[in-house]
């Protein structure tokens, strides 16, 4: 059998999305699976080597990966020509200076959201990737999801009808650390260290709706920090300065309403931590990440608003799940299968560094609003663009 060894440099995989999404679910499930299939009987076979700041962190993962390389010197595994691929999974803020010294070392980009601290930064490394003549994308995962890949079907199959509304409901309570131990880093409550749910949720929420509903045209939103103080990770208090809670309401071409509630400071009485509703004028779809529920137009209940008395109807009985028995492989490997096709063999791959860039400007536009106070305009980043730059 013909393989295809293809290298890729993983920065910042020591953290727990690196590690658990993008190199064990991903990168080291496709490996374990001999790796990817392609048409002519040929397979494509990923060879990373692990980049990070902590020695001890990177021998640790190898062995519970498998994986045999590893260096703490991010300029000795771009200086080699085995591995044409980088990949960033670092904290937001070194990855901008990252992945430029990557696209000067003439590497395919693929990196973890958000693609920069603001937009001009985003901007930046999708511009050096233009001239740079190389592939690059961005982890735009939450497409891949079996609950929205069943959404995104029952929109094609025409489903809905004309779609009216968007309603998303994400978030969980993460402790403050005082009696139970924090369950997620403690950076993402600074704003000093890139943090805040904006900056990390409302990324997720511009590719989902340009992708399934339509694109964003206005937004409007409100921040609110919930939780003032909590401990970090060494047992510390600190002052929380980055917004734990974000409630967004997004305009979409065709008339289409969206909103969002996105919360670190919620206990969850949902199916699952993210569930999206979609309304039209044939009929209505809830999903969670796998599960999708559908209600149509035949099926939907005629209620009277009777306060003073029990409500007749079990409203959850109208519903019915969809698609139950199909199987779905991770997102994350989904994407990750994409990309590396993408390189190989130039396939398609429409999750660019663009994208990146317009889930960060949406990100800047939401911190925008909740200053104002007000709605703000989404302009088109690709129109004073060309893809020559």
């Amino acid at each position: 059998m013909n393989i295809h060894r293809v290298g890729v440099i993983m920065n910042g995989v020591t953290g727990r999305m690196g590690t658990n999404q993008h190199l064990m679910r991903s990168i080291v499930a496709i490996r374990n699976e001999g790796g990817i299939p392609l048409d002519d009987g040929s397979v494509l076979m990923p060879d990373p080597i692990l980049v990070g700041r902590n020695e001890q962190k990177l021998r640790k993962l190898c062995e519970q990966s498998g994986i045999k390389k590893w260096t703490t010197n991010l300029d000795v595994a771009l200086a080699t020509d085995d591995y044409p691929i980088y990949f960033d999974a670092q904290v937001t803020g070194l990855r901008h200076e990252a992945v430029l010294k990557a696209l000067d070392a003439r590497k395919h980009i693929y990196c973890e959201k958000p693609t920069g601290s603001n937009l001009d930064e985003a901007l930046s490394i999708y511009k050096a990737a233009v001239r740079a003549g190389v592939k690059h994308g961005v982890v735009q995962d939450k497409l891949w999801l079996p609950g929205l890949l069943k959404i995104k079907r029952l929109k094609e199959e025409g489903f809905f009808g004309r779609i009216l509304s968007v309603r998303g409901e994400f978030g969980y309570w993460v402790f403050e650390g005082y009696t139970v131990p924090p369950n997620r880093p403690s950076w993402n409550y600074r704003k000093e260290d890139e943090g805040g749910i904006i900056v990390d949720m409302l990324c997720h929420w511009r590719y989902v709706l340009d992708h399934l509903f339509g694109k964003v045209k206005a937004v409007s939103c409100l921040g609110a920090i919930h939780i003032p103080e909590r401990v970090d990770e060494h047992g510390l208090t600190y002052k929380v300065t980055a917004d734990d809670a974000a409630y967004a309401s997004f305009s979409l071409e065709g008339g289409i309403v969206a909103h969002f509630n996105s919360s670190w400071a919620t206990r969850v009485r949902r199916e699952d931590l993210l569930t999206l509703q979609v309304d039209g004028t044939k009929g209505s779809a809830v999903a969670g990440l796998r599960n999708c529920y559908v209600q149509s137009y035949e099926d939907t209940p005629v209620p009277i608003w009777n306060p003073d008395q029990k409500q007749p109807i079990n409203f959850y009985e109208g519903w019915k799940e969809v698609f139950a028995d199909e199987e779905y492989e991770n997102a994350f490997k989904v994407q990750w299968k994409l990309f590396l096709n993408h390189v190989l063999l130039n396939s398609p791959f429409t999750n660019n560094l663009m994208e990146g860039a317009k889930g960060v400007q949406l990100a800047e536009l939401g911190i925008l609003s909740w200053k104002l106070r007000k709605w703000i305009d989404v302009p088109d980043l690709s129109e004073n663009i060309s893809d020559e730059e």
